[in-house]
């Protein structure tokens, strides 16, 4: 158990929603002699001034905090950990979204939250990213990466190779390529199947196959994925963890490679991948 004596917040773009809880974070870090330290655009946002206790800094700048805490959605929390892949900064997020799939409490527990958090009373959960790569950027997903037609243009034609040997070749609207921890994602909505977390792999779907034989498929960690686009003349939209990020180009070609360790999700004690799916998407069927 590793005492916070600094920490870092992300909130989502709605502050209002968020201002209560941000109020009742600065009270709990003022309590336990923590530093809080916030963006220019997140202290702007909030109409918040440096005082005793908080810091308004870039982020990147100085040493790495010992906890993020993030008051968000699954939008949020996932670039907390793209800020800090690979860094060993735990991610220790409070649901203020829609399904907070990787949140670890709900609002109405941040009293107690917010002190667990502070005092290292949680668990750490890592997690792997995919890697793209072939692109100088160093991108990494949480979640997913997915290539997809652009809006208006023609059926996307894709072929994909892992370890070296081609599987196939689809017509489709796209393809995704998901961790266990992005498999409840755009996968679960193509019909893919569900990783559990721990599960050492990617899973590839496609979005809208034109084909009755693309199925969803697990890929071993080391198997390298390559993506090719084969249409004559329509780019592919490459996006990570939702976030529209290149184009792919006819007769481009996109690489990705499970990445383990990247990531540090905070968990209270006791909870487990599986009840989570059960409690969040039991939600959504009510």
């Amino acid at each position: 158990m590793t005492v916070a004596k600094s920490a870092t917040v992300f909130t989502h773009r709605r502050p209002h929603e968020t201002a209560a809880a941000l109020q009742t974070l600065i009270a709990a870090a003022a309590g336990a002699g923590v530093e809080l330290r916030m963006d220019p655009e997140e202290a702007t946002k909030h109409g918040i001034e440096a005082g005793e206790g908080v810091v308004i800094e870039r982020r990147g700048h100085g040493e790495p905090p010992d906890l993020c805490i993030v008051l968000g959605g699954d939008g949020t929390i996932l670039a907390a950990l793209r800020r800090y892949a690979g860094r060993a900064v735990p991610v220790f997020a409070v649901n203020f979204g829609e399904v907070g799939f990787l949140a670890t409490v709900e609002p109405d527990e941040i009293d107690h939250g917010f002190a667990r958090a502070f005092a290292g009373d949680f668990d750490v959960l890592e997690l792997p990213a995919i890697a793209v790569q072939d692109d100088a950027s160093g991108r990494k997903a949480f979640n997913d990466v997915a290539l997809h037609r652009l809006p208006g243009g023609r059926v996307a034609d894709l072929s994909y190779a892992l370890g070296g040997e081609e599987i196939g070749r689809v017509r489709c609207d796209g393809l995704v390529i998901a961790t266990p921890a992005g498999s409840t994602g755009y996968n679960l909505a193509n019909g893919g199947p569900v990783l559990a977390w721990g599960v050492e792999g990617f899973v590839v779907s496609f979005i809208a196959p034109h084909s009755l034989t693309a199925r969803g498929l697990v890929a071993a960690p080391r198997d390298i994925l390559t993506v090719r686009n084969d249409s004559r003349d329509e780019p592919v939209q490459v996006s990570i963890d939702g976030r529209p990020e290149l184009e792919l180009g006819p007769g481009e070609h996109l690489a990705a490679v499970f990445a383990p360790l990247q990531g540090q999700l905070a968990q209270l004690p006791g909870t487990t991948f599986y009840h989570r799916l059960r409690e969040k998407f039991g939600r959504l069927a009510v």
